[in-house]
Parts: C-alpha cells; sequence; structure tokens
C-alpha cells in the first residue's frame, strides 16, 4: 500500500507561457515565483529549495541555489486561460469542454425565462443604462463573478438564512442548463440577507454582479459548489480511483471543485488548518490518494500583496517539511500549481504561466522529468502507480522517475 500526495500551491506559476503574447498579452513577462523571491530575497523556503525550485527557475540568489537530489520538470497548461477550477480539472485528468468567454447580461434573458420555466420567482436588478442582474425567489441573486478574469464565471450567491444549501444547489444546476461559461459558481452564506446581497452589487463596464467579500456571504458558515462545463468525473483520477476502491481524500478548494464520491473532504482555506488535516489524514492511512489545495498564495496575489505570498510560501514550505518525514520509500509527493498570480506584474488577475512540478519520493534522486504537454499528466501518473484505467487526458511520468 502506497500513497500519493498531489500539492497544489495555487497560482504559485514559473513562469508565461509561450502562447501569452498572442492570448493574454497583459501577462507578458509573469513569472510568480520568480519575481516574489527578487522581491523577498531573504524568503525561507528550504523545502521547495531541496525539492528542485531554483532548477525551475533555472537561477540562483545568495539564498537559495540548484539541489542536485531534486526530481523536477514544469507543466503547460491546456486549458483557455489561466483558471483554477479548469486546472483542477485538468490536473485531474479531463480535457475540459472550451466555454464560451461572455458577460452575464448576454444571457440575462435566457436564464430569466428559463428559471421562471422551472417555477422560480424572479426579477431583473439595475439602472435601465446599466448592466444587471437578477434576484431569484427574493433570496438569491445571480450575475457576474467580478474576482476572477471577467466573463469566465457566473455567481449564483443566497442568504442561507432563507434559503436551504440544497434548494442553492438545485438553483445553480438551473442556471448551469443554459449557459457555457466555464463555471457557475453556487454559494451561500449565514448571517446575511438579500438586502446585504444588493448592497454589493457592483458594475465594471458590462459586467455586473455581487462583490462577495463585501457582502460578507463568505464570514459565516460558507458553502459552496463549482458547476463546470462540459466536465466528467468519470473519466477523473479521484472517480476512477473512487471505482476501483481506493481511497481519496481532498482538501481546501480542492473539496469544492473536484467531484469523488469519497466523504474525505476537508474544505476550508486556512493554511496551517488546511496542513494540519493533511498531515493527520496522512499519519492515519497508508494507501490512497490525497489532494490539497492551498488557496491564501492565489487570494495574495489578487490582493498583488508580495508580502503577504511570500509569508504564506514560508507557511507552506514549512509544513511540506514536516510531510516529507513521513514519506515511505513507496510514497511519491507532487508539489505543483494550477495557474500563476504574478503580483508585481500590474494587474490582480491569474497569469498563464507554467506550473512546476517538484516530485519527490524518498528513494528517488536526481530524475528531470521534463516539460509536460499538460498538468494532465500527474493524473496519468496516479493512474500508473495505482494500476487503474487511465484518466481521458494526460501521459504519466511514473518510469521516467524509476528508471
Amino acid at each position: 500500500m502506497s500513497r500519493f500526495i498531489i500539492n497544489v500551491l495555487d497560482s504559485f506559476g514559473v513562469g508565461a507561457m509561450r502562447d501569452v503574447p498572442l492570448v493574454r498579452p497583459a501577462d507578458n513577462g509573469s513569472n510568480t515565483a520568480k519575481h516574489i523571491i527578487e522581491k523577498i530575497p531573504t524568503i525561507s523556503i528550504p523545502t521547495l529549495e531541496k525539492l528542485g525550485l531554483m532548477n525551475i527557475l533555472e537561477f540562483e540568489t545568495e539564498e537559495l541555489i540548484f539541489s542536485s537530489k531534486a526530481n523536477y520538470g514544469k507543466a503547460n497548461l491546456t486549458h483557455h486561460g489561466a483558471d483554477s477550477f479548469l486546472g483542477h480539472q485538468e490536473i485531474s485528468g479531463t480535457t475540459p469542454k472550451e466555454p464560451l468567454n461572455q458577460a452575464f447580461n448576454e444571457v440575462i434573458d435566457e436564464v430569466f425565462n428559463h428559471l421562471k420555466t422551472k417555477g422560480y420567482q424572479v426579477r431583473y436588478v439595475g439602472k435601465i443604462d446599466e448592466p444587471k442582474i437578477l434576484v431569484v425567489n427574493e433570496v438569491a441573486t445571480v450575475g457576474d463573478n467580478l474576482e476572477t478574469d471577467l466573463g469566465q464565471v457566473f455567481n449564483v450567491s443566497a442568504a442561507l438564512d432563507d434559503i436551504s444549501f440544497e434548494e442553492v444547489i438545485a438553483l445553480g444546476k438551473a442556471v448551469r442548463e443554459v449557459v457555457k461559461v466555464s463555471r457557475v459558481i453556487t454559494f451561500g452564506g449565514h448571517g446575511i440577507h438579500l438586502e446585504d446581497l444588493l448592497a454589493a452589487r457592483t458594475v465594471i463596464g458590462k459586467f455586473a454582479g455581487v462583490d462577495a467579500p463585501k457582502s460578507g456571504v463568505y464570514n459565516n458558515d460558507y458553502h459552496v459548489i463549482h458547476l463546470g462545463y462540459g466536465i466528467n468525473p468519470n473519466v477523473q483520477i479521484p472517480t476512477i480511483l473512487d471505482q476501483a476502491g481506493i481511497p481519496v481524500a481532498l482538501f481546501g478548494k480542492a473539496a469544492d471543485i473536484i467531484q469523488t464520491s469519497s466523504e474525505k473532504l476537508f474544505p476550508g482555506v486556512n493554511t496551517e488548518e488546511l496542513y494540519d488535516k493533511l498531515i493527520a489524514e496522512v499519519k492515519a492511512n497508508e494507501n490512497g490518494l490525497f489532494f490539497i489545495n492551498i488557496q491564501e498564495t492565489d487570494l495574495a496575489g489578487h490582493a498583488e500583496d508580495v508580502e503577504r505570498y511570500a509569508d504564506r510560501l514560508e507557511v507552506s514550505d514549512k509544513k511540506l517539511g514536516e510531510l516529507l518525514t513521513l514519506l515511505n520509500e513507496g510514497d511519491l509527493l507532487v508539489v505543483m500549481a494550477d495557474h500563476g498570480n504574478d503580483p508585481t506584474i500590474g494587474h490582480s488577475q491569474h497569469t498563464r504561466e507554467f506550473v512546476p512540478l517538484l516530485v519527490y519520493s524518498p528513494a528517488i534522486e536526481g530524475k528531470v522529468i521534463g516539460e509536460r504537454e499538460t498538468m494532465a499528466d500527474v493524473a496519468a501518473t496516479v493512474a500508473e502507480f495505482f494500476d487503474v484505467r487511465m484518466p481521458q487526458n494526460g501521459q504519466s511520468f511514473l518510469q521516467r522517475l524509476y528508471d
């Protein structure tokens, strides 16, 4: 029995992808990891250094140097853009359909009519000369997500004191039935009501939605589900392992956005708490997949806060050091990202970057797994590791480690 751990440091990219000048020119020159190290040269990340981070970045500092024993590579993003949800679907081994990029007001009438046919009470909110949002049953809103790249995501936001989360999920699925953007994020919190959601209504050009942090929806017993476009969990590695009877545990944002029948779900945001839960599960279990997302790095990137990002990396590095001591010869750890979010680039959105692949197993040293075509190669490696059927996409790099 062996353990495979996927540790996603959310947004910890290692350099702009080659197609950036063509598809995302605002991301030119981005390199999240390198620029944080350059801005905070005293940053203490000895575990990431040991795992080969500087090897991937191809530069050294007085504090951080190359590692001769590291197993490392990097991966391209094959999903469109630089999205956490699609990134995790890719890491899980699927090839998502190409979604549309559009403002909610381009489909607001279609959503309005569809919800009405399903028996919902729906009304428009907004001035005559500005984009609108929808209010549903006087307890929820539907509009643009304003916290990620505009046009990729619609939000269904709800007051859970006034509607159950099961009913919110049903509403989200009804919206998902008629829209083709990447995600419909369906969520709610306690201690708020419709007036709080509407007080946080914000318009940015042709986009209109509820500013979720401002609404207070995150503050008390937050619940969320991400409904993706064209996602089939049956071809993803967590479900493949579920069907093979191999344990799966998801931590942090991974528990919110990856589908599994496992009951070992540990949602949350706090870095220290998530690592403590992961470490406890690793200590208690000698077999299975453990998949953790550390979101606070990404939140620091959105805030363009280099110091906060560096602090969250230092905490993660210390916890990773604890984790390494628990791994046996047959275990495998992959530390990676899902995209970039360079806090120095001049904007607050995700950046389209290569992601690191830092691989650790006590008996394996000095293996270079090269540049991978897709992050789905991680899922294919998990499949070969556990000897189960392959996911929809990806090529295993397991033999490169064992050669």
